[in-house]
């Protein structure tokens, strides 16, 4: 292992993955994120972060300065549209970008699949290895089919599947073969191709020692957990109605969901058994990997999941595209009698299984209505451990700032005719601490302030609703609770009001 190691998609399930295991193993690492503040409090102080974008040369030479080998993790799977041709933009520019550094090896993950009219996203994979490879830099592309681990795509797909619905009605996809692989074998396969003697680029299948198919992998999941499942077969399921289906009954969402079945229909099983004979690699069975999967979802070890990546919510922009109007506010305060710390803990552990304080249907009913339109919906849940960090999915928020026992700021990743984010701040108190509570809306054009002024009389209620229990469960409320509430546009709002809000 020489030399200093870029990693790009370290925000991923696979990256955050080999993030963790190079910091263990002491390497020179040095990630790149469009959001470098997403990652800043999950690595090791030795690893280095830098701001980078492959669809924005102008950042990647910096990134790359001094690289000898870099890890290229990188796809638009989340993307609205238009993700074949930003992929291979962002392939293209990252390649040049690392051929003027001088690196001397890239490493890419891409997709194993048998056939020839292969999906979108297939086709996509297999084109970002070629143009990496013509690059004249040596690549190592392994092609690996499904991955297996708690927190991937495919297990949490699975795994919502067999624990929600005692019976499933199955479309043919269930049923095409597939060569599942192990998340640690495939980061063992990953580890050891820096050190992989090399003369020019090379191709390498890689899978778990079962072929099986979804089916399979869904009846061995029922089996490891003592659950009787009956599958029914039909023939009339298209990958869009597949997809609705999945966004309805598990973490996925109707665009990925699409992508990914789109993908399974074809075959992907290892033809070519070269890395066996290379790698010293010898992968686990099904049962073994199915078994790991389950016990570290048992023992919330989960160190990221495939939601993790800031791209899952689909495209980033730090403005809605087109001229907002006035940015309007509705905050709220309550005073408690505790610590800030204590009264911060309600916060830090808002979402997911422990709900939203108030009328937890109708969020369920706004992620349902945003499943319907292809949004991300509210299955994504929270993060197992109980401190938040920056980048964190949230249900349909994420985690866009977070100070520990402070502050909290959530930006909407629901389909919305503007953009949305939700602030909680706790502050000391004569009485205790005081807690506010912030939402506030960049309408875009006329739908999205009428949006606004449609459904502010139920965010009212809600928020209020909200405010009160957090301040309940953070202790007993001193005298009565000045709640207190105001929509206005942004050239009304005073700095306190709008707290430490980017304007």
């Amino acid at each position: 292992m020489k030399g200093l190691i870029l990693l790009t998609g370290a925000t991923g399930y696979i990256g955050g993955r080999l993030r963790t295991a190079l910091e263990e193993l002491g390497a020179p690492l040095r990630c790149m994120a469009r959001k470098p503040a997403v990652l800043q409090s999950r690595v090791a102080p030795t690893t280095e972060v830098v701001e980078g974008d492959i669809l924005r040369p102008s950042t990647l030479d910096c990134a790359l300065v001094g690289v000898a080998t870099a890890y290229y993790l990188v796809h638009s799977m989340g993307a609205k549209e238009g993700f074949e041709e930003r992929d291979r933009v962002g392939a293209q520019n990252f390649a040049t970008a690392a051929k003027r550094a001088g690196v001397k090896r890239i490493i890419y993950t891409g997709a194993l699949a048998n056939g020839d009219d292969l999906s979108p996203h297939l086709r996509s994979r297999h084109e970002v290895g070629a143009i990496l490879r013509e690059s004249g830099i040596p690549v190592i592309e392994l092609q690996a089919s499904i991955v297996l681990g708690a927190g991937s795509l495919s297990f949490e797909m699975i795994r919502a599947l067999v624990e929600r619905l005692p019976i499933m009605i199955t479309p043919r996809w269930v049923e095409v073969r597939a060569q599942p692989i192990a998340i640690a074998d495939l980061l063992a396969y990953l580890i050891e191709s820096l050190d992989l003697p090399l003369h020019g680029s090379r191709v390498f299948q890689v899978g778990g020692a079962d072929k099986v198919s979804y089916g399979g992998l869904m009846r061995e999941y029922a089996r490891q957990r003592g659950l009787r499942r009956i599958m029914i077969r039909v023939p009339v399921l298209t990958p869009r109605l597949s997809s609705l289906w999945l966004g309805l009954v598990t973490p996925l969402y109707a665009r990925v969901g699409r992508k990914l079945i789109e993908s399974i229909k074809h075959p992907s099983v290892v033809s070519d058994q070269e890395a066996l004979g290379v790698f010293s690699v010898r992968p686990q069975g099904l049962r073994e990997a199915m078994s790991a999967a389950l016990l570290a979802e048992e023992h919330e070890l989960g160190e990221s999941r495939w939601c993790d990546a800031v791209s899952s919510g689909g495209d980033l922009r730090n403005s809605p595209g087109k001229t907002p109007y006035k940015r309007v506010v509705d905050s709220r305060e309550v005073t408690v009698r505790a610590t800030p710390e204590n009264a911060f803990e309600p916060i830090r552990h808002i979402g997911g299984d422990r709900g939203w304080y108030a009328y937890d249907w109708l969020w369920r009913l706004r992620g349902f209505l945003d499943l319907l339109v292809g949004g991300v919906g509210v299955r994504r849940g929270r993060p197992m451990a109980d401190e938040l960090h920056i980048g964190d999915p949230l249900d349909f928020w994420r985690v866009e700032a977070y100070e520990s026992g402070k502050f909290l700021r959530l930006s909407a990743e629901m389909k919305l005719p503007g953009r949305a984010w939700l602030e909680f701040e706790v502050r000391p108190h004569p009485d205790g601490a005081s807690i506010r509570q912030t939402a506030l809306f960049d309408p875009v054009g006329i739908l999205g302030l009428g949006y606004w002024y449609l459904v502010y009389p139920l965010h009212r209620t809600v928020f209020s609703a909200m405010l009160s229990n957090i301040a309940a469960a953070a202790g007993e409320v001193a005298d009565r609770p000045d709640i207190s509430a105001a929509a206005c546009s942004e050239s009304k709002v005073t700095e306190a009001e709008t707290g430490r809000f980017p304007v």
